[in-house]
This record gives C-alpha cells, sequence and structure tokens, in this order.
C-alpha cells in the first residue's frame, strides 16, 4: 500500500521515483527499474502496489499479467498471486517479492529492498520441503541449486530429504532412497556443477517415489533399554522370518536407542537380511547398505527413523530359496545347508569353518576368479570355505565376489536380451552391499551373504555367453591424448548400441595415462545429464566404489594378470599390497575392471531424452535472473 506524503517531508532515501501517479493511475501499470531489480507497478482499486516483475516461477514479466479482484495472474502458466502481499496460490510458483511504495508530490517512489526477505539459505530451505511435498521438480531443482549456490553443505538438504523419504512412504526404504545415497556417495568425484545436478538427482527421485504414498506410522521401541543385544537379535530374526512388521520394527527400534553400535546394529540387520539368500533379487542388502551409507553422510542421529524403514523391505521380500532357479536343475540351497550347518538360517557352519581359520592368514589362490565365474557351484562353494578355513575374512571374500560380479558386466554380452542386463547388474550391486557390510561390522552371517553372491554369479554365466572381452592392461595405448579420448566416451553416449566402444575407450584413457580421477568425473557427467534410471545411477555408483577399494591395503590382490586380468601369483607380503604405488598389472587391472563395465552399461542405456536435464538448466538460469521467456 503506498503511504502519501502530507507534510512535505518525503520518502527516506532508500526510496526511488518511478513513475507519475498521474500516467500510473491512466495506464494501470509500470515497468521501472531501480539498480537492477526489476519493478512491475500497479494501481489497482485505488491503491498502488510493486512487485518483482520477474514471475518466481519461470521468470514471465508480470507486468504483462492480469490484475483482477487482487489477484495478479502470469499470463506464461497461469501463476496467481495476491497482489498487497505477493504470496501464492500455487505452490509450484513461489511468492512473488513485494516493495515498499509512498507517494510524494504527484511522483510513486518505491523501496528496492522487498518488503519480507528471507536469507537465501532460509528460503530455498523453505521451498525444498514444499518441493518434496507436492513432487515439484523445477522447485527440488531451484531450491537444490539455491542451497549449494548458498554455501549450504549437501548434507543439510540430503537430511531433509532422507527424513522425508522415510517418513512419508509407508512401503518403506524404496529406490529413491536408494539413488539420494548413492548421489551422496559419488559427489566427491564429479564436478562442483555436476554436484547440483547429483542432489538434484537424489532429491527428486524420493518426491516422486512418495508421490501418492501413504505415510509410515511408527511403531516405538521397547519401554526398555536392558534387553540384551542377542536377544534382540534373535527377536528380530525371529520378526522378519513371520514377516511381523510391528515387531520388527519395535526391536530394531529399541537397539538403537539402546545405544548399541553401528556395527552391532549393523550385524542385526545384515542377520535378518540373509536368513534368505538373495532376498528379492539382491535388492534388501542393498538398500540395507545405502541406509547404513546414508547415515555416515546425515549423522547417526537420524539412524532410528532411517533404519526403521528399512522392516517393510525385509518382511515383504521375495527369497530365491522358494524359487525355482536356487532349486532347480542344481539344488543350490543344499549347498549353502551343508555349509551352514543345518539350514539357511543356521550358521554354527560358518563359525566352525571361522574357528578353524583363527590366526591364519589368507591370500586368494591364483585360479580364485577363474573358480568364481565357473560352472561348477559345488566348486565354488568348497572353495569359499575352505578360504575361511584358512583365515579369510568376510571383507576378503566380499572383494573377491565383487570383483567377479564386475566381470559379469564387463563381460555381459549385448546378443543377450536387454533386460538381462539388470540381472549382471542386481549381483554387481549385492556383491558391493556385502563388501559394504564387511567393511562395517564382523558380523559371521556376512559369509552368507558372500556364498550367496558367489552363487548369483554362478547362476549370471550363460548371461557372458561368449564373453565380451576385457581389454588387457596396454592393449589400447594409442598414444593419443587422455583428454581427447574422454571426448570420445562423452559422444559414445550420444548414440545408441556404442556398448563396447565405451569399454574399449576406459582401457585406452588408462593406457594412454589418464587419472583415474578424471574418468569419474567425466563418468558422473554422463550420467547425470542424462534421464537415468535406478539401476544405472546404482551401477555407476557401485562401480566407482569397487575401483575406490581395489587400492585398498585390506583387499588381497594379485600381482600378474592373465587373461581378462585374472591369475597371477599374490604379492609377497600375503595382503597383495606393498605399501607403495608401485604398477602392478593385476592391481591395475582389478582398478578398471569396474569402470568398464559401467561405461559398457551406460552406453547401453544412453542416450535419453534429457528431461531432467532441460528442468536443471532452466532452473540454474532462473536462480541466475536469466531470461526464460523470449517476447
Amino acid at each position: 500500500m503506498a503511504t502519501t506524503d502530507e507534510d512535505g517531508d518525503g520518502p527516506d532515501d532508500e526510496f526511488s521515483p518511478v513513475v507519475a501517479l498521474d500516467e500510473l493511475e491512466e495506464a494501470g501499470r509500470e515497468l521501472a527499474s531501480i539498480d537492477g531489480t526489476p519493478l512491475a507497478i500497479f494501481h489497482h482499486e485505488g491503491e498502488i502496489r510493486a512487485v518483482n516483475n520477474r514471475c518466481p516461477h519461470m521468470g514471465f514479466p508480470l507486468v504483462e499479467g492480469t490484475v483482477d479482484d487482487g489477484i495478479l495472474t502470469c499470463h506464461w502458466h497461469h501463476a496467481r498471486f495476491e497482489l498487497s502481499c505477493g504470496d501464492t496460490f500455487d505452490p509450484w510458483a513461489d511468492d512473488v517479492q513485494t516493495y515498499p511504495v509512498a507517494v510524494r508530490d504527484g511522483t510513486v517512489y518505491v523501496n528496492p529492498k522487498p518488503t519480507r526477505e528471507l536469507p537465501p539459505a532460509e528460503h530455498w530451505a523453505d521451498r525444498l520441503e514444499t518441493g518434496l511435498e507436492e513432487n515439484l521438480r523445477l522447485v527440488t531443482a531451484k531450491s537444490t541449486i539455491g542451497l549449494v549456490d548458498a554455501g549450504v553443505d549437501y548434507q543439510e538438504p540430503m537430511a531433509t530429504t532422507l527424513a522425508f523419504g522415510t517418513q512419508y512412504r509407508d512401503s518403506g526404504w524404496g529406490p529413491g532412497l536408494t539413488i539420494l545415497g548413492c548421489m551422496a556417495n559419488v559427489i566427491d568425484d564429479i564436478d562442483p556443477d555436476d554436484r547440483k545436478r547429483a542432489l538434484y538427482t537424489g532429491v527428486r527421485h524420493v518426491a516422486d517415489d512418495c508421490a501418492g504414498e501413504p505415510p509410515s506410522f511408527d511403531q516405538p521401541a521397547f519401554d526398555t533399554t536392558e534387553v540384551t543385544f542377542d536377544r534382540l537379535k534373535s527377536w528380530f530374526r525371529d520378526c522378519i522370518e513371520v514377516r511381523d512388521a510391528d515387531g520388527a520394527e519395535r526391536c530394531l527400534r529399541t537397539a538403537v536407542a539402546a545405544g548399541y553400535s553401528n556395527a552391532e546394529v549393523a550385524e542385526l540387520v545384515v542377520a535378518g537380511a540373509t536368513d534368505h539368500p538373495y532376498l528379492t533379487t539382491g535388492h534388501v542388502l542393498d538398500f540395507a547398505n545405502k541406509a547404513f551409507e546414508s547415515l555416515e553422510h546425515t549423522g547417526w542421529d537420524h539412524a532410528d527413523t532411517t533404519l526403521a524403514s528399512l522392516v517393510e523391505p525385509l518382511v515383504t521380500a521375495s527369497r530365491s530359496d522358494e524359487q525355482s532357479s536356487w532349486r532347480q536343475p542344481v539344488d543350490l540351497v543344499s549347498l549353502l545347508e551343508d555349509t551352514y550347518g543345518g539350514s539357511v538360517t543356521e550358521t554354527s557352519g560358518l563359525e566352525e569353518l571361522a574357528a578353524a581359520g583363527d590366526d591364519r592368514s589368507w591370500s586368494p589362490p591364483a585360479d580364485l576368479q577363474e573358480t568364481l565365474l565357473g560352472d561348477d557351484p559345488e566348486a565354488i562353494v568348497d572353495t569359499l570355505a575352505d578360504a575361511i578355513r584358512q583365515g579369510a575374512t568376510p571383507e576378503n571374500l566380499a572383494a573377491e565376489v565383487a570383483h567377479a560380479a564386475a566381470t559379469r558386466v564387463a563381460q555381459f554380452g549385448t546378443a543377450n536380451e536387454f533386460n538381462d542386463w539388470n540381472t549382471v547388474h542386481h549381483t554387481f550391486s549385492y556383491a558391493n552391499a556385502v563388501h559394504g557390510f564387511a567393511r562395517r561390522t564382523d558380523a559371521i552371517e556376512l559369509y552368507r551373504g558372500v556364498f550367496d553372491g558367489a552363487l548369483s554369479v554362478y547362476l549370471d554365466r550363460f548371461l557372458n555367453t561368449p564373453p565380451a572381452p576385457i581389454p588387457t592392461v596396454g592393449e589400447n595405448d594409442t598414444g593419443r591424448e587422455a583428454d581427447a579420448v574422454l571426448d570420445d566416451l562423452l559422444e559414445t553416449f550420444d548414440a545408441e548400441g556404442e556398448v563396447d566402444a565405451a569399454g574399449r575407450l576406459v582401457a585406452e584413457f588408462f593406457d594412454c595415462g589418464g587419472d583415474a580421477a578424471d574418468l569419474k568425473r567425466t563418468l558422473g557427467h554422463g550420467l547425470l545429464r542424462e534421464d537415468a534410471g535406478f539401476h544405472t545411477l546404482q551401477n555407476v555408483e557401485v562401480a566407482f566404489r569397487q575401483a575406490e577399494l581395489a587400492d585398498s591395503s585390506s583387499v588381497p590382490m594379485l600381482a600378474d594378470s592373465g587373461e581378462g586380468g585374472e591369475g597371477g601369483e599374490s604379492s609377497e607380503d600375503g595382503d597383495g599390497s606393498d605399501g607403495s604405488d608401485e604398477f602392478v598389472p593385476g592391481r591395475e587391472q582389478r582398478r578398471r575392471v569396474p569402470l568398464i563395465a559401467t561405461a559398457r552399461y551406460m552406453a547401453a542405456h544412453f542416450p535419453t531424452r534429457r528431461e531432467a536435464e532441460q528442468t536443471f538448466t532452466i532452473a540454474a538460469r532462473l536462480n541466475r535472473g536469466e531470461t526464460i521467456h523470449e517476447a
């Protein structure tokens, strides 16, 4: 509302003249600018109002809108605003900024300082919640970009999104929250601009997953913290076995409330997730791993609600021991039961194997990968059991199985049905989850995950018939500049069917002296500009993690490479690491295989329509104040 200066003092120095009052009354509206701020000045129902001329939705000039009955309507997408205060009727549009006005000697003055203006971090945090609640992609894009530009660490919007996703999805942890965790895991590996894309990708998928879902109603922890861990673990497993979600949730929440450690709570979850093999094609354990990894970003304070969201996927999971592929023509479940001690829920047999390996140091035999990738399930199970007797830890074996699973993806034959990419991917992500938990807890049940992953690698063997060749170290040393190879790699994602070319270019990049960090940035950019699906986003994150873990001294490493990078003798110190960065072909090949695998997977699934990238680009331009609408 305008203030009229009747005593001659006039408005203070913060006000600037913009238009003659009689001109405004005649025209009804005028466009003005003060210090670069575009203003739409309206005379309506005897009052003078000033608003920012850029529609907060997509920047259309509001001076070209319609004012009627106290409502300003933008003509582009029909966003409506209460003219006096700027509040929107439409949550997807945001509120428009309004400005104080005054009249002196027949001239309208405007103060370019908004009537109400939240600090950017607070404003975008509020808008992020609206975007999540209403599943508004442009709003979530603008919010994530705005928060990062305001200096807010990614953990804060991630925590907001994690809390929203666990509260407003009654079916529990799902693909959206998994994607959020994946994006947090790769955020340090990608370019700064792509970090905004990664955050936006996680947020929009969580919002989409929760749209139309009923909220989750919590079951409280037991009103005691005196239940022993072993008893809580037993109760939890029993509840999962009979698909009792309420009882399982109370047990899990009680374990958190009682202050049991991250490792102990992880043990409880792993036990429930491995009592039956390969639950829901591996998704259940993978979801659980991502939940724990998400807590590593946001803090254990979020553990109660975050981990409770895992219960529903656990109790509704499909169980592979009830599926024919695990029973016929070879009864894989019987092989496991013989090893576990009588049933798939037992661990006594594993405890005996582990006890035999106490105080022993294990190194992988030269033919271990050949066995894991072979067609004899009994040999696979026997080899893993023997490794445990010789002192192999769950982490040792999980690393080996994960590498075998990566090899399946890297050697996937493109003559297979397209959907079979998901089959080898599921094994890869499951094996990575076992590996992740093995770095978090020493639960005996993790050996079950190792066996399950290894048998899933076995079941995938026909998808490597014939196997696509994996270039060996030095095979593609063309002498080209590494950056030029990366440019070519991005181009393969612009055309369909460049699967083998993508894998070959990754090998060439390394042979030409390229740095893995540069490759990850390129792959990350190629991923985030696409409308990548759940499995593709997972696959890249898993590949990044496995390539990184290949450098870990805790992972036994083969010193030389045979066909496809396998075989050779173990390093002299017994753990595959000599504590230096000395070039070792076997180690180098192991670093490469996951990245070759994911490049091939990406090439199989790209290009896409890139609708999300268009939304992200529009949001970035709007936040910079650029013009989107062209008159």
